[in-house]
C-alpha cells in the first residue's frame, strides 16, 4: 500500500460523480485508519535510496510519462522495497516488467 493509493481511494469514494452515494472525507478517513490497524498492511514510503532508484526506473522504462507517472510511483516504490507483487484490476502494471501483477477477480 502507500499514500497515494490511499488518497486516491479516499478520491473515488467522496466523488460524487463516481459514487452513487458518496462518503463524506470524515468516512472515507475512517475506512483508512481502519485498514491501518490490519496488522497485515504495510504502507511503503520513500526511502533515501528513492531517487536512485526512481532514476534507474525511469533510465529503463523512459516511456513513463503523464497519466503513468502515478503507477510509476507506485512501480518504484514497490522495487525500492522489495516488493514484486501487486493484486489489482490495473492492467498498466503489467507495463513493469519487474512487477508481477495478480488480478483479484
Amino acid at each position: 500500500m502507500t499514500w497515494s493509493i490511499l488518497y486516491e481511494f479516499m478520491r473515488v469514494t467522496t466523488h460524487p460523480r463516481v459514487m452513487r452515494k458518496p462518503w463524506t472525507a470524515p468516512q472515507a478517513m475512517a475506512f483508512v485508519s481502519a485498514l491501518l490497524q490490519s496488522p497485515g498492511l504495510g504502507v511503503l514510503v520513500a526511502t533515501d535510496r528513492h531517487v536512485r532508484v526512481a532514476a534507474q526506473v525511469v533510465s529503463e522504462l523512459p516511456w513513463i510519462s503523464g497519466n503513468r507517472v502515478h503507477d510509476a510511483h507506485t512501480a518504484i516504490l514497490m522495487r525500492e522495497h522489495g516488493v514484486r507483487r501487486i493484486c489489482t484490476r490495473d492492467s498498466d502494471f503489467r507495463r513493469f516488467p519487474f512487477v508481477e501483477v495478480v488480478d483479484p477477480l
